[in-house]
């Protein structure tokens, strides 16, 4: 079985989606500046890397869109169920500990870890890693930006990152010590150790109601 996810893309799916904005080395990790630039910018999805630099993402197109939509959806009706921690949609950002903010597509976190936080700290971005990351593939990302973006979840703690490639009917899933590993067209998505009962349909990832 393959360890490296091979995402490549049709050269007409590979659109300019990402602006990287250099910020001077002393602004590049102030938080609180990072997150009133996005409260002036609520229009764009803001992110940072572990240099400082923003990282500008485009919006996405309807087809993406009602696939993250129904995913978040899916998670949020599990979480409920199970009780043990909450979900969060794409538009919030998890301050990690190599420097970086990212905003992943659903990201789930368990209360006693949120528990952790002051008021003001759950106002703004969390100053923690999630406990599970879900990263849903547009035609806009960029193949090395993906693999990227998984690996730094899973070296900053995050115990388990889905990346779901509807394109390829594939998902990789990423673990703390471990190399990627790929299911090839999955009908659900399941783990019974670190999410019991959470059995995720797939088919509206594969084939959207759009």
């Amino acid at each position: 079985m393959a360890t490296t996810p091979p995402l490549a893309r049709e050269p007409e799916a590979q659109l300019l989606g990402r602006l990287e904005f250099r910020l001077p080395p002393a602004l590049g990790h102030d938080d609180e500046q990072l997150f009133a630039i996005c409260q002036a910018n609520r229009e764009l999805r803001i992110e940072r890397n572990a240099d400082g630099d923003l990282e500008i993402m485009s919006p996405t197109g309807a087809e993406t869109g009602v696939r993250n939509a129904g995913l978040t959806s899916d998670m949020v009706a599990w979480a409920r169920t199970d009780g043990r921690g909450l979900i969060f949609d794409s538009s919030t950002g998890f301050l990690l500990p190599n420097g970086a903010m990212r905003s992943p597509d659903v990201a789930w976190v368990l209360r006693a870890h949120l528990a952790t936080l002051n008021p003001e700290q759950k106002r703004r971005f969390l100053p923690l890693v999630p406990d599970l990351v879900i990263e849903l593939a547009s035609p806009s990302d960029q193949p090395a930006t993906l693999r990227t973006k998984m690996a730094e979840w899973r070296d900053n703690g995050v115990p388990l990152g889905w990346l779901i490639l509807p394109d390829e009917r594939q998902v990789w899933c990423y673990r703390i010590g471990a190399d990627p590993i790929c299911l090839d067209d999955p009908q659900t998505l399941s783990d019974a150790d670190h999410l019991p009962g959470l059995s995720l349909p797939l088919a509206p990832i594969w084939i959207p109601d759009l």
